[in-house]
């Protein structure tokens, strides 16, 4: 089995780079050669070998250096990913080098998920291009996309050497990532799990953390959370601003497995340089184009950002308004001065009374599939839907605003205030907030998962629960609605067999969901 497995990572590999290098070069226009393409061996962070690709622009005789860009591959997709967009690069005047990460198709190693030998890599990396090409020791810039761009967003933190970065829909804080609310996104793990036994090799350490992430491991929480921080930018943002590389972070309102919630709060802490781009789709959709060679904003600013800080172009990026964003439903850019500034008020709507719900079934509020929702949201403006009046009250809390008589650009994080009352210790609850149309269907604006443990049956805490981050334009004559409930498929569930949950609102604790909105 492990044999036929490795060929036919190798067919597919084959396969895919005759197409890819046949795209790029038709990239190239007939009166102007293209860029050579080298494939290469280069020793990463123990001599484990990684496949990597080398783009140099064309008619280099070696008389000058040019700057260089690295690219670390996505996870699951082989070193040839990013041809269409090297040979780009390097019609600029770049030295592109993209490479399979460790663990992955004929690279050598095992998955470490951007540990410390992912990093060490990235230098190894730079060692050798800076020895094997005429690439400029002072001009080093990285991308990716989405391993690519946590690898890329680490190895700047690590490494004094890389001046700028792209990191396209990547992660920020892998714990905020794929265990928000403390609790387990399990579609989003298992989907990386098994494009990762597929494609890769395991490591003995990211075999375990995955089975105790399925399992609900308690006693193994704090060694998960360690691990993950280790993999995390945000845990070296500090070091990061030390170091001074610019950079830019995109991402997609509708992400699935990195939720934008903690690129905004990363890009936040930044002090270098910086720029944000949000726009509807899923993990990596906004991108995908651009690795065919399509036209592509994201790669496109990309470009600019590296002609800017790496080759001195005067594109004028840097003084753009840097947090750039496309609402989920139509129309054009917005752009801000920074995160703050995308809401202009914060209208709050009360969560009345007190609602007693069932445990352990599906309502019907469902936060929807990954990708396929978002996916469905970025090209048709579909996102998850639910019959508002039908919801079972037994097993949804619904709370809904009054009609709007303006339109309510919601821009931002929604936040939500409550008083949960469990009978038993540990639980959880996913947190919807809905726009609601004449006829009682609702599409889904943000939602959030919730889980908690050792808290004492029969005793009331409150929660306070950040949803994810979204742009979404509410038309006049709608209203909102809240709804929460106890499953959806995305997430693991916490509450026992019989479990109920109370939402109150005490007198001196009122309940309410806080909406930021953008006037028009």
């Amino acid at each position: 089995m492990g044999h036929a497995r490795i060929t036919l990572r190798t067919a597919a590999v084959g396969v895919v780079s005759a197409a890819l290098i046949a795209g790029v070069a038709g990239l190239a226009p007939a009166a102007q050669a293209a860029p050579s393409v080298r494939f290469v061996d280069i020793p990463g962070d123990g001599g484990t070998v990684l496949k990597a690709n080398v783009v140099t622009p064309a008619g280099d005789d070696g008389s000058r250096s040019y700057p260089l860009v690295v690219l670390p591959t996505s996870w699951g997709l082989p070193q040839v990913e990013y041809l269409a967009q090297a040979q780009k690069l390097a019609d600029s005047g770049y030295v592109v080098l993209t490479y399979n990460v460790r663990g992955f198709w004929q690279s050598g190693g095992q998955i470490e998920v951007a540990g410390p030998p992912d990093v060490a890599d990235a230098s190894r990396v730079i060692d050798w291009a800076l020895a094997h090409t005429p690439a400029d020791p002072a001009r080093i810039g990285m991308a990716g996309v989405s391993y690519g761009a946590g690898i890329s967003l680490l190895a700047a933190a690590h490494d004094k050497r890389v001046r700028a970065v792209a990191a396209l829909s990547g992660w920020a804080d892998l714990i905020g990532s794929i265990y928000s609310g403390r609790t387990q996104h399990v579609q989003a793990g298992a989907l990386l799990d098994g494009v990762g036994t597929v494609t890769g090799r395991e490591s003995p350490e990211v075999r375990r953390i995955f089975d105790r992430f399925y399992a609900s491991d308690l006693a193994a929480e704090q060694e998960m959370t360690d691990w993950g921080r280790e993999r995390s930018a945000a845990t070296y943002v500090d070091r990061l601003n030390r170091n001074g590389a610019a950079v830019m972070l995109a991402g997609a309102w509708g992400d699935s497995i990195f939720p934008v919630n903690q690129d905004a709060d990363f890009y936040g802490r930044l002090t270098v340089p910086k720029r944000l781009e949000l726009r509807p789709g899923d993990h990596a959709t906004p991108e995908i184009t651009g690795l065919f060679g399509l036209p592509n904003d994201v790669w496109t600013d990309t470009g600019r950002w590296f002609d800017h800080y790496l080759r001195g172009v005067d594109n004028g990026i840097d003084r753009e308004q840097p947090v750039q964003l496309k609402p989920r439903t139509g129309g054009g850019y917005e752009t801000y001065p920074d995160w703050k500034s995308l809401a202009s008020d914060d209208r709050k709507f009360a969560l009345a009374g007190s609602t007693t719900i069932h445990a352990n079934v599906d309502s019907g509020a469902d936060g929807g599939t990954v990708f396929l929702s978002s996916i469905l949201d970025q090209v048709a403006q579909l996102p998850p839907m639910a019959l508002i009046p039908l919801l079972p009250r037994r097993w949804a809390a619904v709370w809904q605003s009054e009609r709007y008589t303006t339109p309510q650009r919601v821009r931002g994080t929604v936040t939500l205030h409550t008083t949960l009352t469990p009978t038993a210790e540990s639980g959880t609850f996913i947190a919807y907030v809905y726009d609601v149309g004449p006829l009682g269907v609702g599409k889904l604006v943000t939602h959030a998962p919730y889980t908690w443990h050792g808290r004492a049956p029969g005793e009331p805490f409150g929660v306070d629960l950040d949803l994810f981050s979204t742009a979404y334009d509410v038309p006049a004559g709608h209203r909102l609605a809240v709804v929460a409930d106890t499953v959806d498929p995305l997430y693991t569930e916490h509450n026992p067999s019989g479990a109920q949950l109370t939402f109150s609102s005490p007198q001196d604790d009122p309940s309410y969901v806080s909406v930021p909105v953008r006037e028009q």
